[in-house]
């Protein structure tokens, strides 16, 4: 355990073995920090705050502070991090509010500098959020997505497993599962994230599955609503198609659109040179 002397703990933190806390850090009440945890100078820990083994917190971070909720009315709320996850300066955290209580963040995430996770998100595993991305509340992200640098979430905006939102987009409406989700807001969908399939094991006989579920629901001239009732009917129910099925059909915010005329990218997720001209749709 290293513990630098200028680093203030409140004496009701549980502090495991080999933690290391860095000069000017500060932990919280009722916080606690398992084994193997890494607090970099000048990193505030909140109440009521658990980082699992292994978390690492870089220079500057704030984490498990109160909710920014003007309706806060002080009570004990949480925030927990998942085993492995990094932090890297001067981002910040918030606990859950009265609503839900807990901010929970998964196992392997790599949140990047000055990113902004808000009061009650629910982040899974190996979920990437880029530089500079603000988050506003009850946001959920799916284990394995990534969240490009400087992009926004609307409060209680969902992105799906395996997604990729590219940098400086604006959602309004849910990233769906295992695509490709781009641009201002509103942001729309311009393809599959087939490489992210790939690295993730899937087979080639679920990314064909995918592709087909993908074209139904943007390719086909098809509403959103009609694509999913195709997609009920025609294809097979694997693991995938149901994940995707029920995260249509669960969305509070409605699913992002498609584009029309030429996109960022083609239906497979291959990045096109010349973009100029994209039309999107309403």
């Amino acid at each position: 355990m290293s513990i630098h002397p200028r680093s203030e703990i409140d004496p009701s933190a549980v502090i495991g073995e080999g933690v290391s806390i860095g000069p000017g850090s500060v932990i919280g009440p009722g916080s606690v920090l398992m084994n193997g945890v890494d607090i970099g100078p000048n990193v505030i820990i909140g109440s009521n705050t658990t980082l699992a083994e292994g978390v690492r917190i870089y220079p500057g971070a704030v984490i498990g502070t109160d909710p920014q909720d003007l309706k806060y009315d002080g009570s004990p709320t949480y925030c927990e991090i998942g085993a492995g996850t990094i932090i890297r300066e001067y981002a910040t955290v918030n606990r859950g509010s009265m609503a839900t209580r807990k901010t929970i963040i998964g196992k392997g995430v790599y949140i990047m500098a000055y990113a902004h996770v808000a009061h009650d998100c629910r982040i899974g595993d190996r979920v990437v959020l880029a530089n500079g991305i603000a988050m506003g509340g009850h946001c959920e992200i799916d284990d394995g997505a990534i969240i490009g640098g400087l992009t926004a979430l609307h409060q209680f905006v969902r992105v799906g497993k395996l997604a990729m939102i590219s940098g400086m987009s604006g959602l309004r409406k849910d990233g769906p599962p295992y695509m490709i989700t781009a641009g201002p807001p509103p942001a729309f969908v311009h393809g599959l994230n087939s490489i992210g399939l790939k690295r993730a094991g899937f087979s080639p006989a679920a990314r064909t599955s995918i592709k087909e579920a993908y074209r139904l629901l943007y390719r086909s001239g098809l509403s959103i609503k009609s694509g999913l009732e195709r997609i009920e009917r025609d294809l097979e129910r694997t693991p995938e198609i149901e994940y995707l099925i029920d995260f249509l059909k669960k969305s509070k915010r409605g699913v992002s659109r498609g584009v029309r005329g030429k996109s960022m990218f083609d239906e497979d997720g291959n990045e096109i040179d010349d973009v100029r001209g994209a039309v999107q749709s309403a």
